[in-house]
């Protein structure tokens, strides 16, 4: 359990989005026994560097160098494809791999232990440094998420990857899917997740090699990458604010700034937050700073660097649509067009039997005690994150249409058929604009509630949050059927309109759920006035129940606290969630 007391809520950073490079490479080839070739067999997986030397960057300010040496796996024959579940929060996490025999799919169980969360395959490269005299000055590990960064390596693999985008951070993800598809590579650099390291400035030598037990599990030549290191260094204070140096500093960390630079439509959300060295070493979509992404959870998770050999969006999306079926779970199915309708629905409303969503809720996580921000003495308040998601099989869409002169909009939930054509509708509530700062958009109402109940389960504080804009924030599983791997609106920006907009539609897609962090006085729980002891945060989905799911008894999720301290300085343990240990 853990126990906290004013520690700024963050949010797990995101695997970065270096970007890659043409490379052409010759792909080593796994050597088989006759028994071997007769089995289900996996992809074939090599090493390679896409380029000879780096030029790294050690700010003074904040002295450390982030190994993004442009070290790739490659595969080829079939798809590197692993899928990371567990079947409930008293589950430990397995993992599985699709291999081929006779070039059908099987599942191999991979051994107990080989993960223990959802983040990557850990301990997966070996990296050390030597300086120019052979003197060896560094030695890590660092994990590898297949779905980082990744491009094509011969101009005939598929035009695109199904692959998700990102490995999942949240505490209380159930299952992930991670993949290299064939004919790509995919950075076997760690990103947010790893630590810098202290280099003086000069030229080095870095060796990058798979693990062994990586290397027997799936067949990968002990052939380590070389890659020549030239680390450089500078001071933030070399013209810090212009837009060069800007550009420049976030580019000496790639993969952690300039690829993640936040679209245009966030930039409310950036405003007035000038970044520290040790800042640009996270991505501004991973909702690091504290003002990048007010009261939501992180923006849209770090995408990785467009292949080079893709340019147009059109073929793109044309090519991911293909063989699109019923219950189709390998990340080729799409979201309906986002785009509103032009009017509001006409005709009776009608809930038809066609699949629906089924919204969840996620313990909630993320759990301090804060003064709300507002500097008052002696005000206590409990902040948290929360999260509802959509178990599926259908997406939750939901438009919102305004009467010219209204101030809220009229919200209709739509239901689709097998073939994605829309067959219902009905009425749920209503959408109202946010217009502070941080917000700035379009809420839909009673999408979830958040209350704080006392042992014997009676309220004893409501959060005073009640509207949302819905975004797919987080991959809480992608292994139920009908999930979609390529989410669309995932930041605010793409999901929430503008003051001026007649209509709107928000969607939480299968497989993804929404993370709002209550951390403002009237979202967080104010317990200036509560007794100490033992409570639970609920989150409740759909609480006025106005939303049409397959199933109404899940909606709602408990997390044990047990508040402490004395007034103005109060605290919070937060015992462990079954095997899940994370505040």
């Amino acid at each position: 359990m853990t126990t906290t007391r004013n520690t700024r809520l963050r949010r797990p950073l995101l695997v970065g989005t270096t970007a890659v490079a043409a490379m052409a490479v010759t792909v080593g080839f796994m050597a088989v026994t006759p028994e071997q070739a007769k089995a289900a067999t996996g992809p074939k997986l090599s090493l390679i560097a896409a380029t000879e030397s780096v030029t790294l960057t050690s700010w003074k300010e904040d002295p450390g160098v982030y190994l993004d040496l442009g070290t790739y796996l490659t595969a080829e024959g079939t798809p590197l494809e692993l899928k990371v579940t567990r079947k409930s929060y008293k589950d430990p996490v397995v993992i599985t791999q699709t291999v081929y025999e006779a070039g059908k799919p099987k599942v191999k169980t991979l051994p107990a232990g080989t993960v223990k969360d959802f983040s990557g395959l850990p301990g997966f490269a070996e990296i050390t440094l030597t300086d120019k005299d052979g003197k060896q000055v560094a030695s890590r590990t660092e994990s590898f998420c297949p779905n980082n960064a990744s491009g094509r390596v011969r101009p005939d693999a598929p035009s695109t990857s199904k692959y998700p985008e990102s490995c999942p951070t949240n505490a209380f993800t159930l299952g992930s899917v991670w993949g290299v598809e064939k004919g790509w590579a995919a950075n076997t650099y760690g990103g947010s997740y790893t630590q810098p390291v202290k280099l003086a400035a000069g030229t080095y030598t870095a060796k990058v090699r798979v693990a062994k037990k990586y290397r027997d599990l799936f067949g990968i030549a002990d052939k380590p990458a070389t890659v020549k290191v030239t680390v450089q260094e500078r001071s933030w204070e070399e013209g810090a604010g212009t837009p060069g140096a800007r550009s420049s500093s976030a580019g000496a960390h790639a993969g952690h700034g300039a690829a993640h630079q936040a679209p245009a439509g966030h930039a409310g959300h950036g405003q007035g937050h000038n970044p520290s060295p040790s800042q640009l070493a996270a991505p501004e979509t991973s909702g690091a700073g504290p003002s990048y992404n007010v009261g939501h959870g992180p923006l849209k998770a770090a995408p990785p660097a467009l292949p080079w050999a893709l340019k147009k969006q059109q073929a793109a999306r044309a090519d991911m649509q293909a063989g699109d079926n019923t219950g189709q779970t390998d990340g080729s199915r799409q979201a309906p067009a986002l785009a509103p309708q032009s009017k509001r629905p006409t005709g009776t409303p009608s809930v038809p039997n066609v699949p629906k969503p089924d919204l969840r809720s996620l313990p909630a996580y993320g759990i301090t005690i804060s003064d709300g921000g507002q500097n008052i003495p002696g005000k206590d308040y409990l902040a948290f994150s929360a999260n509802v998601w959509n178990a599926g099989p259908a997406q939750l869409v939901v438009d919102g249409f305004r009467s010219p002169g209204k101030a809220k909009m009229d919200a209709y939930q739509y239901f689709y058929d097998a073939n994605g054509k829309q067959v219902g509708y009905t009425p749920t509530g209503t959408m109202e604009w946010d217009p502070r700062p941080g917000h700035v958009h379009w809420h839909f109402t009673d999408f979830a509630s958040y209350r704080l109940l006392k042992a014997d389960k009676k309220e004893a504080v409501r959060s005073g949050k009640e509207a949302f804009c819905l975004a797919n924030t987080d991959a809480v599983d992608y292994t139920v059927k009908n999930a979609n791997w390529h989410p669309f609106n995932t930041d605010l920006a793409t999901a929430c309109g503008q003051e001026n907009s007649i209509s709107v539609r928000e969607v939480l897609d299968v497989g993804s759920g929404d993370t709002y962090t209550q951390d403002l006085p009237g979202q967080s729980f104010d317990i200036t006035d509560i007794p100490n002891g033992t409570y639970y945060i609920q989150v409740l989905a759909n609480p006025a129940k106005r939303l049409k799911e397959t199933n109404l008894d899940n909606n709602s999720a408990l997390r044990k606290v047990v508040l402490g301290g004395t007034p103005g300085r109060r605290t919070v343990t937060v015992p462990a969630h079954d095997l899940v240990n994370a505040n």
